[in-house]
């Protein structure tokens, strides 16, 4: 029987059986298996054995804030990966998963089920004996989920068996675990800070009067995200710089400053906080002039930040990735001026 047919037909009974199998047949280490042992997880991939993700991340300076968000790809076009491939199950572990879904009894699918991937790891289709004999001397490797995109399309592109990698080997598979990937998915873990600017005035502003705004620069750093897989000395590390500031002011009667709308970063500033004493018609670096009163509401202000993002790794591989944005909106109450008539 081949793997395709074998997924197409035993579907909704592999689904089961990986859904309800009990973890501590295979995860604790009895009956033959190891420590440490990856979670069989059912999902979008029902058809196969796929695993919670072995990476692991360490934040590099972390911003000192409560509100942090995920970067949105500037690149419409690229998103951070939803599946990929990784070292999962040694021969001992691929051989107690199998028999814990065998015992399984409810409505017969665990025989069933069991006798599927008995077929494919035991019984010669492509694997004998579970590799017992090629005990550590590699692993098979299979399919993990973004948790954070499980519900994107791309997820489901990971739809292989798990397969037999040696040691020391790359595996022939364009979604096999690899420095980029493990970039890209530290991509998804940089914990950014929220874009919430600081205004004079603040809140509510007047007509025709220049508003100055400006970000807390103690809080806008660089920050990385290093993600790996224990053991296997592959890691990389993505760092995201913020390098300016784009304003939306929520109406089409008002102008920006500059005109469009993108306050640079210079001297390792985002704007700066209008001086005492400034006089009130004074053009700001960064900011806003509201030409209509908001009337009974507000202008729902959009302050979004551009982050550059980079990648280095232990193999010397490296680069640029799509830069990130992260924004919030803020409420701006704008006035009529009042004119006193003597």
């Amino acid at each position: 029987m081949n793997q395709r047919r074998l997924n197409r037909r035993y579907v909704p009974l592999l689904a089961l059986a990986v859904a309800l199998v009990p973890s501590t047949a295979y995860a604790g280490g009895g009956d033959g298996a190891e420590p440490g042992a990856p979670q069989v997880k059912g999902g979008r991939q029902d058809q196969n054995l796929t695993v919670e993700t072995k990476i692991q991340t360490t934040v590099n300076g972390a911003q000192e804030t409560a509100k942090t968000g995920t970067l949105t790809p500037a690149n419409s076009n690229w998103d951070p990966p939803a599946c990929w491939y990784e070292p999962a199950y040694s021969p001992k572990q691929i051989q107690a998963t199998v028999k814990a879904i065998r015992q399984m009894k409810v409505f017969g699918v665990g025989d069933l089920v069991g006798g599927v991937f008995d077929s494919y790891f035991k019984e010669g289709r492509p694997y004998k004996n579970y590799n017992l004999d090629k005990q550590g001397e590699g692993q098979f490797w299979a399919a993990a989920i973004n948790e954070k995109r499980k519900d994107d399309p791309e997820a489901n592109s990971c739809k292989r068996m798990p397969f037999w990698v040696p040691t020391g080997d790359t595996p022939k598979e364009p979604l096999a675990v690899s420095p980029k990937i493990l970039a890209e998915y530290a991509y998804d873990e940089l914990p950014v800070p929220g874009t919430e600017i600081k205004m004079a005035p603040d809140g509510e502003t007047k007509v025709n009067l220049p508003t100055w705004a400006w970000l807390d620069t103690a809080k806008f750093k660089k920050v990385s995200v290093t993600a790996g897989i224990p053991g296997s000395g592959l890691s990389a590390t993505t760092t995201a710089e913020p390098v300016s500031l784009s304003i939306d002011p929520g109406t089409e009667n008002a102008e920006t400053y500059p005109a469009s709308g993108e306050c640079p970063i210079e001297d390792g500033k985002i704007g700066v906080p209008r001086a005492k004493g400034t006089p009130a018609d004074t053009s700001p670096p960064c900011g806003v002039k509201y030409l209509r009163s908001s009337g009974d509401g507000s202008y729902n202000l959009q302050a979004t930040l551009t982050w550059k993002i980079s990648w280095t790794s232990t193999t010397g591989e490296g680069g640029d990735l799509p830069d990130g944005e992260f924004g919030a909106d803020q409420q701006v109450t704008v006035e009529e001026i009042q004119s006193i008539n003597r």
